[in-house]
């Protein structure tokens, strides 16, 4: 992974690259190791179609530096370097609208609102995943290798999105937060028993046409 000229912000030796310091808190770190295996598990069961063992030329984030945030190389794509990146806090930040606007942003959950962002966070999350799963059988039918890669590139940056939303869950929601990372996993895009949240994450993405109205309508979601 060639970093000339990037800030690199994050450690990829570690199992879970991050700019968070997940090592100073323990009990966040084992929760998330722990959800790791099963994330790679439904990577290589509900990613691209056939190309696991395919290297691609992908991006890989490293920090959140505006003139320079990532590197490009080739990887198999279920060993793609998914990691945990916040913007730098920002001192004495506001919120800058709604009913609180003015206030100091928060930087724990108000009780009052717990279950409503809890809530947003899942309905969020739980569309990450499932993307990947209406566009995992495209590769095969891709116009070119430039439309294939641009694809790839879509579908691992969907999967650091969910990483995203579960460290919020994990570390803000408990066992609650834990439970809702899980079942991210054991929905499945379009599944009788357990489908996707959202309905317009529950139908087919068959061919690119409708992959291409994903991305200007459906994927407007967040």
């Amino acid at each position: 992974m060639s970093t000339e000229n990037v800030r690199v912000e994050v450690n990829y030796d570690d199992l879970i690259p991050n700019n968070v310091n997940l090592s100073s808190d323990r009990r966040l770190l084992k929760a998330l190791e722990e959800w790791h295996p099963g994330y790679i598990d439904w990577w290589k069961e509900m990613g691209p179609e056939g190309f696991n063992d395919k290297e691609v030329y992908l991006r890989t984030a490293v920090g959140v530096d505006p003139k320079g945030w990532a590197v490009f190389n080739y990887v198999n794509m279920p060993d793609y370097r998914w990691g945990i990146l916040l913007a730098p806090e920002v001192e004495d930040r506001k919120i800058p609208f709604g009913k609180h606007k003015g206030e100091p942003a928060w930087q724990e959950v108000p009780a009052e609102y717990r279950s409503l962002l809890r809530r947003l966070i899942v309905v969020q999350g739980d569309t990450e995943p499932a993307s990947v799963e209406q566009q995992r059988h495209l590769g095969s039918t891709a116009p070119s290798l430039y439309d294939m890669r641009n694809l790839f590139q879509v579908n691992v940056e969907e999967g650091r999105h969910l990483w995203a939303m579960v460290y919020l869950l994990v570390k803000f929601f408990g066992k609650d937060g834990r439970e809702e990372a899980k079942m991210m996993l054991n929905r499945r895009s379009g599944d009788e028993d357990q489908p996707r949240i959202l309905g317009a994450f529950n139908e087919q993405t068959p061919d690119w046409l409708s992959f291409f109205m994903f991305t200007y309508f459906t994927d407007r979601d967040g």
